[in-house]
């Protein structure tokens, strides 16, 4: 069987290492399962995706498509047309997209226009919300794809809705959550301290905001900041700031002792200070899934989520952009009184292998058939 796994942000590579491994065990008495790792160059910044091939034990990529950059559109075409090129001198039986960003889409797209099976890794999962460019790349890609493998029962009844026939519906579990468990002992501390003082767990907030509609409008952003200041009390707030994110903060006059504004930092790094933390801020949908496997109060905000086990079943809420609620929920994460969570269903750390036994079901069955 021959895959073409496709990565193209941060959130990707994370998706994909427990998958790649999967596969290396298989292989390790007889090669069943050739794959080219295509990085199609999306996230571009070093800081965002560089170091992840060595921290995660995954191999460099076979091509670098390098597509970063531009517009939505301009991005989409770029790693169409060199995504197409690669196919064509290399052409594989399966393409493997993992999420929802532009990556996912354009490449999936591609493979279809080739008469190349794709296979979706986190398909099925829907906000709901156009705005955002990731529910769109979740819907084209869910809409030409052959098999769909999911991280939970809502996401199911999201594809069943749709039309997707049962037998083409994979229930696995979280790749994302294979990744966190396999690396749990090897996390690694960042060593951040505010106004000289090194950060004690439990004793510091960690915030990540990026999405246009928390940090696009000034206004909005220096209140969703006020109020995240005033309801932490006297905890620091440890900012690992996005790059989009940095040129905004460039141009406001946001300050405070304890707010500690650091460059984005590395997989293992980010998630000793996640597993370290009293709370999370965040607008990320990723994060939500790792505090609540790690147990962490999490508070998101967006007005809708993606992933509703992490509320449902995690530590997860949601505030919106409602600088009243932003501050009650807070003050409930100061004072002790969030809700304790569980972990949803198949978020074990088996996820990869229980997707590459599935692929090998699928695909030899399918050769078998044809020959």
């Amino acid at each position: 069987m021959n895959i073409t796994i496709v990565a193209g942000a941060r959130p990707n590579f994370m998706k994909v290492a427990p998958i790649i491994k999967a596969i290396e065990r298989v292989n390790k008495s007889e090669k069943i399962i050739s794959f080219r790792l295509i990085h199609t160059g999306q996230h571009y910044d070093s800081k965002m995706s560089g170091n992840f091939f060595e921290e995660l034990g995954i191999p460099e990529p076979n091509a670098n498509l390098e597509a970063g950059g531009g517009t939505q559109a301009e991005q989409t075409a770029a790693i169409m047309v060199r995504f197409e090129k690669e196919l064509m001198e290399n052409r594989p039986q399966i393409v493997l997209v993992v999420g929802d960003v532009t990556s996912t889409m354009a490449c999936s797209i591609t493979a279809k226009k080739l008469n190349i099976e794709v296979v979706h890794i986190e398909a099925g999962i829907r906000s709901g919300d156009l705005s955002m460019p990731e529910e769109i790349n979740r819907m084209v890609t869910d809409s030409i794809t052959d098999h769909f493998f999911t991280t939970s029962e809502h996401a199911n009844e999201n594809l069943l809705k749709n039309g997707v026939p049962q037998n083409r519906i994979h229930f696995v579990g979280n790749t994302m959550i294979d990744t966190l468990m396999a690396n749990y002992d090897r996390l690694k501390n960042p060593n951040i301290s505010v106004n000289g003082k090194a950060l004690e767990a439990k004793g510091y907030f960690t915030l990540t905001l990026h999405r246009p509609s928390n940090v696009d409008q000034e206004n909005q952003f220096i209140e969703i900041m006020d109020a995240i200041l005033d309801g932490t009390g006297d905890y620091p707030i440890v900012f690992p700031v996005h790059p989009r994110t940095a040129k905004l903060l460039e141009n406001l006059n946001i300050k405070d002792p304890r707010l500690c504004f650091v460059e984005p930092l590395s997989y293992l790094e980010f998630n000793f200070l996640v597993k370290n933390s009293k709370g999370v801020i965040t607008d990320s949908g990723g994060i939500t899934e790792e505090t609540t496997v790690m147990g962490i109060p999490c508070l998101t905000l967006r007005n809708n989520t993606e992933r509703p086990e992490t509320i449902t079943v995690g530590t997860n809420e949601l505030a919106g952009t409602d600088p009243d609620k932003i501050r009650a929920y807070l003050r409930q994460i100061v004072k002790g009184e969030w809700k304790e969570g569980s972990i949803p269903p198949l978020w074990d750390g088996k996820a990869a292998d229980r997707i590459v036994a599935s692929l090998l079901r699928i695909y030899v069955e399918k050769l078998s058939s044809v020959y």
